[in-house]
């Protein structure tokens, strides 16, 4: 895979201005904008309306998930977490 990186919420946004991707992953606290924020951002740009987004986060609770998938995101990875999991959510939501 090729990963584009950002440092936090707003420089995501920015860099998703300019680039193709396929799918995001996120934390939930970020500076600058936090993984809702993100979210929802990203959701805006019509060619991002639908793509996979995984939140990536050690907050597991369920207000915060709730809040998370009305924001659009696709599905949740609670830290800490093994290599393999990511890449079986990659590969399950990629297809």
């Amino acid at each position: 895979y090729t990963v584009v990186e950002a440092v936090d919420g707003k420089d995501a946004l920015q860099k998703l201005q300019t680039q193709k991707v396929d799918m995001l992953i996120t934390d939930l606290n970020m500076p600058n904008l936090d993984g809702i924020g993100l979210i929802k951002g990203a959701r805006a740009i019509p060619s991002y309306k639908f793509i996979p987004i995984v939140m990536l986060t050690t907050e597991s609770q369920d207000s915060k998930k709730q809040e998370g998938k009305s924001a659009g995101a696709t599905g949740w990875i609670v830290k800490p977490f093994q290599p393999d999991q990511l890449i079986a959510v990659v590969k399950k939501v990629l297809g």
